[in-house]
Protein backbone atom coordinates (compact mmCIF):
# COMPACT_ATOMS: atom_id res chain seq x y z
CA UNK A 1 0.00 0.00 0.00
CA UNK A 2 1.07 3.34 -0.98
CA UNK A 3 0.56 6.51 1.30
CA UNK A 4 0.29 9.89 -0.07
CA UNK A 5 1.58 12.71 1.01
CA UNK A 6 1.45 16.10 0.72
CA UNK A 7 3.91 18.64 1.28
CA UNK A 8 3.56 21.03 4.28
CA UNK A 9 3.09 24.84 3.23
CA UNK A 10 3.24 27.52 6.04
CA UNK A 11 0.49 30.00 5.66
CA UNK A 12 2.74 32.72 6.50
CA UNK A 13 5.02 31.86 3.73
CA UNK A 14 5.75 30.30 0.79
CA UNK A 15 7.68 27.99 2.13
CA UNK A 16 6.98 24.22 1.92
CA UNK A 17 8.99 21.39 3.27
CA UNK A 18 7.80 17.55 2.61
CA UNK A 19 5.98 15.85 5.45
CA UNK A 20 8.69 13.43 5.88
CA UNK A 21 11.19 16.33 6.74
CA UNK A 22 8.91 17.61 9.04
CA UNK A 23 8.27 14.60 11.08
CA UNK A 24 12.06 13.70 11.05
CA UNK A 25 12.58 17.37 12.24
CA UNK A 26 10.46 17.02 15.27
CA UNK A 27 11.15 13.58 16.14
CA UNK A 28 13.74 14.08 18.27
CA UNK A 29 13.37 16.14 21.92
CA UNK A 30 16.50 17.84 21.66
CA UNK A 31 16.09 19.11 18.32
CA UNK A 32 12.53 20.15 18.42
CA UNK A 33 13.56 22.30 21.53
CA UNK A 34 16.39 23.60 19.68
CA UNK A 35 13.94 24.67 16.69
CA UNK A 36 11.61 25.91 19.18
CA UNK A 37 14.05 28.03 20.80
CA UNK A 38 15.27 29.26 17.63
CA UNK A 39 11.56 30.15 16.31
CA UNK A 40 11.65 32.71 19.55
CA UNK A 41 14.88 34.47 18.88
CA UNK A 42 15.42 37.39 16.48
CA UNK A 43 18.75 37.01 14.58
CA UNK A 44 21.58 34.34 15.00
CA UNK A 45 22.58 32.52 18.18
CA UNK A 46 25.58 31.25 19.43
CA UNK A 47 25.61 27.14 19.15
CA UNK A 48 26.57 26.94 22.71
CA UNK A 49 24.05 29.45 24.03
CA UNK A 50 21.28 26.64 22.30
CA UNK A 51 23.59 23.64 23.77
CA UNK A 52 22.88 25.44 26.98
CA UNK A 53 19.08 26.00 26.44
CA UNK A 54 18.48 22.36 25.30
CA UNK A 55 20.66 21.29 28.36
CA UNK A 56 18.45 23.32 30.55
CA UNK A 57 15.26 22.43 29.25
CA UNK A 58 16.06 18.49 29.92
CA UNK A 59 16.84 19.45 33.69
CA UNK A 60 14.88 22.05 34.72
CA UNK A 61 16.00 23.49 38.50
CA UNK A 62 19.42 21.29 38.04
CA UNK A 63 23.25 22.16 38.19
CA UNK A 64 24.40 21.04 34.56
CA UNK A 65 27.54 19.52 34.69
CA UNK A 66 29.89 19.67 32.34
CA UNK A 67 29.72 15.87 31.44
CA UNK A 68 26.01 16.44 30.82
CA UNK A 69 26.68 19.95 28.17
CA UNK A 70 29.50 17.91 26.56
CA UNK A 71 26.84 14.93 26.02
CA UNK A 72 24.41 17.17 24.37
CA UNK A 73 26.99 19.44 22.71
CA UNK A 74 28.52 16.49 21.14
CA UNK A 75 25.20 14.99 20.21
CA UNK A 76 24.15 18.33 18.88
CA UNK A 77 26.75 18.54 16.37
CA UNK A 78 27.28 15.21 14.88
CA UNK A 79 23.06 14.76 14.64
CA UNK A 80 20.93 17.48 15.03
CA UNK A 81 23.08 20.69 13.62
CA UNK A 82 23.69 18.87 10.17
CA UNK A 83 19.72 17.67 10.22
CA UNK A 84 19.14 21.26 10.18
CA UNK A 85 20.89 22.81 7.97
CA UNK A 86 20.74 19.85 5.54
CA UNK A 87 17.41 20.63 5.24
CA UNK A 88 17.54 24.06 4.82
CA UNK A 89 15.62 25.12 8.00
CA UNK A 90 18.62 26.30 9.58
CA UNK A 91 21.64 28.40 8.57
CA UNK A 92 25.39 28.01 10.00
CA UNK A 93 27.98 30.12 10.28
CA UNK A 94 31.11 27.98 10.99
CA UNK A 95 33.54 31.16 11.72
CA UNK A 96 30.76 32.89 14.20
CA UNK A 97 29.68 29.90 15.49
CA UNK A 98 25.86 30.82 15.21
CA UNK A 99 22.72 29.27 13.83
CA UNK A 100 19.62 31.35 12.53
CA UNK A 101 16.49 30.05 11.27
CA UNK A 102 15.65 30.56 7.61
CA UNK A 103 12.41 31.27 6.16
CA UNK A 104 11.80 27.59 5.50
CA UNK A 105 11.63 27.13 9.12
CA UNK A 106 8.32 28.89 9.27
CA UNK A 107 6.47 26.08 8.15
CA UNK A 108 7.34 24.34 11.42
CA UNK A 109 5.93 26.98 13.75
CA UNK A 110 2.25 25.18 14.04
CA UNK A 111 3.75 21.91 15.11
CA UNK A 112 6.27 23.63 17.29
CA UNK A 113 3.79 25.25 19.17
CA UNK A 114 1.33 22.28 19.90
CA UNK A 115 4.00 19.93 20.40
CA UNK A 116 5.88 21.88 23.07
CA UNK A 117 2.40 23.00 24.65
CA UNK A 118 1.89 19.07 24.83
CA UNK A 119 4.99 18.36 26.02
CA UNK A 120 4.68 21.06 28.88
CA UNK A 121 1.68 19.82 30.17
CA UNK A 122 3.48 16.40 31.37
Amino acid sequence: MTTKTTPIKSSSTDTILPTETVFTLLSDDRRRYALYYLSHTVGAVSVETIIDEIAAYERPNETLTQTFLEEVRLEFHHNHRRLLVDTGVVSYNAEAGTLERTRTARALDPYLTIAFDDERDY
